[in-house]
């Protein structure tokens, strides 16, 4: 089954409201979600409901979450003008994919996604023997199909997470993708493509399944893409014609790799709540000042005279994201030589850090002002994805048969 969506620049991702966001968070998916979203038709999700596969028995703050969350991302830069903003259960289309796609996917698919077991060891303080917690990898699925999205942002570790959306999409189609006529239909969208394209897209498909030719496929894909006088419909069955299969009613995702984030915590493990090591995205500068300045720093600094190695230091790894390189050379060498004290090590990087989230404070100052303007663009943003959602589930009730006249 071809990997060409029809939402090629379509990006869906989200977040699990679980209260203010950290400067990890910023580092490692805001920032790049405020450049993507020039780039990309975005689609960022409040994942509402994905909080609850894990913290189903405590829900009293999860409506606060969900509006910090919202806030921290606007604070980042994020622009309802640009990028879709919107909370998961305002849009019931996903809850009935899901539904959909457990009919069709096996037990197996769900019990080997590796996140499965490494959280139960992880939490083995919840009890997470529940469907919910075992099929959202299937949700996730359900979120990135109801959008047609072809990129999922997403780090090396959710890699798995996208394959198995694409087997579940790759499932769906084999069993509901025949529609009556295909052969009839896809005949006369290749005539709509006109006469040297259509003779081009013949060629192209038969090289693909006769010499099993890779480049012919993405060339004839790229082809199909260019089209701008044919439906979307249309466009589905001539994806699917290239390898002999029926209309692409869920078109597979390609994961698309975000720079690992570098943002380490406060301890020099990942920067997470759970783990007591983070800063906030709009943390007050004394509460700042005062978790630095008691950073741990090199062990090997046991009084002030004692030179030290900046690689064995937590703080040295905040002036890696955070320092010009004359900072950085001034650390260097004040460190090993014992030139400079740890305080004195620590200044730069405070001042960076507080300026970098004064930035978020301005931003999200007119926010907290005026409420109304965060729900609105959630109200707008929940409508527009579930417009989009709708039309997918169209397609997927009538392929069917669920579509009752």
């Amino acid at each position: 089954m071809s990997s060409i969506t029809v939402g090629q620049k379509r990006v869906l991702s989200g977040m699990r409201p679980t209260g203010p966001l950290h400067l990890g968070h910023y580092h490692g998916v805001l920032k790049n979600w405020a450049q993507m979203q020039h780039e990309y038709e975005c689609f960022f999700m409040v994942a509402d409901w994905h909080a609850l596969t894990t913290n189903y028995d405590d829900t009293a703050r999860i409506e606060e979450y969900v509006w910090d969350t919202v806030l921290d991302w606007l604070a980042a830069g994020i622009s309802p003008t640009a990028a879709t903003i919107f909370v998961q259960s305002k849009v019931p289309e996903h809850a009935e994919l899901h539904l959909l796609l457990s009919m069709v996917t096996p037990l197996g698919w769900l019990e080997r996604v590796p996140t499965y077991k490494e959280q139960q060891e992880k939490l083995q303080n919840k009890d997470l023997s529940t469907y919910g917690f075992l099929g959202y990898p299937l949700l996730q699925a359900a979120d990135i199909l109801v959008y047609r999205a072809g990129n999922v942002p997403v780090g090396a570790d959710q890699v798995p997470h996208v394959e198995m959306t694409r087997e579940a999409a790759r499932r769906f189609n084999h069993f509901y993708g025949k529609e009556p006529g295909f052969e009839e239909k896809v005949t006369e969208a290749i005539k709509k493509m006109g006469k040297k394209n259509a003779k081009l897209y013949n060629s192209l498909r038969k090289k693909f399944q006769q010499e099993g030719d890779q480049s012919a496929l993405e060339t004839a894909q790229a082809l199909v893409e260019s089209q701008a006088n044919i439906s979307i419909n249309d466009r589905e069955r001539l994806y699917g014609y290239l390898d002999g299969e029926g209309k692409i009613i869920l078109p597979e995702p390609q994961a698309l790799l975000t720079p690992v984030s570098k943002m380490p915590g406060l301890d020099g493990q990942k920067m997470s709540k759970s783990y007591g090591n983070a800063i906030a995205m709009r943390e007050p500068r004394e509460s700042v000042e005062k978790k630095i300045k008691t950073m741990p720093t090199d062990p090997a600094r046991v009084r002030r005279t004692d030179p030290g190695n900046p690689e064995n230091c937590p703080v040295w790894e905040f002036h890696k994201i955070y320092s010009s390189d004359e900072v950085k050379e001034w650390v260097q060498k004040g460190c090993t030589s014992a030139g400079i004290g740890c305080i004195d090590c620590k200044g730069p990087v405070i001042d960076a850090v507080c300026a970098e989230q004064q930035v978020f404070v301005e931003r999200a100052k007119e926010y907290q002002e005026s409420p109304e303007i965060v729900r609105n663009i959630v109200s707008e943003g929940s409508e527009r994805a579930r417009d989009v959602a709708r039309e997918t589930m169209d397609d997927v009730r009538q392929s069917m048969g669920l579509s009752y006249k």
